[in-house]
């Protein structure tokens, strides 16, 4: 083999595993801001070395060493589904686009719950997958409709607790479980619903409409952001917006 095919072949592998490790970190949010703390860890780990900062290196230094021990730890639960996913879904993968009839559905729905005052937590997936979520809660597969939704949600049904994770005209799964956000700034005093509306919205691409049981107010929250949207006109616009 001559040195421009060896040249060629280096390159091209450095891209794959490049390429490999940066899809894994790009699959989720939470991925992303671990990836970062890394690379800045790195950064500055080499920049301490250059100038010839010896306690700062050496403290960086062993921090950089135990960093791949961290990483295993802090994403364990995570680690298979992110792999698996890797290769499976590329990330420029279109999103699932729901149906006008389904959008339709859904805002239906969440109107009734609310004037109810009936709780309600409704993730609708997009590029992210939330299949790690599913998998541990009750797989449905059946088609978006306003009667479905309703009757999961009502009380002291099997279903009512727990998120509803929709994808394109699909409800994937009922009674799914996020993790809760604990961002010191957010109110205390907020529901479990919305806290897991804002957890599952800071590490996917996901939007949630989550309806409040006390005041039948609803929300729809979108990269750690909550928005009130009460009225049927603003809850179409969002969903369009975002099931494009």
């Amino acid at each position: 083999m001559n040195d421009v095919l060896k040249i060629i072949l280096d390159s091209y592998l450095l891209l794959v595993i490049i390429y490999f490790f940066l899809s894994f970190f790009l699959s989720s949010k939470r991925f992303f801001k671990l990836f970062l703390v890394i690379s800045f860890v790195y950064l500055i780990t080499g920049l301490s070395r250059w100038l010839e900062l010896k306690t700062s290196y050496l403290v960086l230094n062993e921090v950089k060493n135990f960093l791949p021990v961290l990483l295993i730890v802090l994403i364990a639960p995570e680690l298979r589904r992110g792999f698996e996913t890797t290769w499976s879904i590329d990330l420029l993968e279109a999103a699932a686009i729901g149906s006008q009839e389904t959008k339709s559905h859904i805002v239906e729905a969440v109107m009734y719950l609310s004037s109810q005052k009936i709780g309600a937590l409704i993730t609708i997936e997009k590029h992210n997958s939330l299949d790690i979520y599913a998998e541990k809660s009750i797989i449905l597969n059946s088609v978006v409709s306003r009667e479905l939704l309703i009757n999961i949600f009502t009380p002291n049904t099997p279903l009512h607790d727990g998120a509803v994770i929709i994808k394109g005209d699909i409800i994937r799964a009922a009674g799914a479980y996020f993790d809760l956000s604990e961002r010191d700034k957010e109110d205390k005093t907020m529901g479990s619903r919305h806290r897991a509306a804002l957890g599952i919205s800071e590490t996917t691409d996901s939007l949630t409409i989550v309806v409040s049981e006390e005041t039948g107010n609803i929300s729809i929250v979108i990269d750690g952001i909550m928005i009130r949207a009460n009225d049927r006109e603003k809850m179409y616009e969002y969903i369009n917006m975002y099931m494009k």
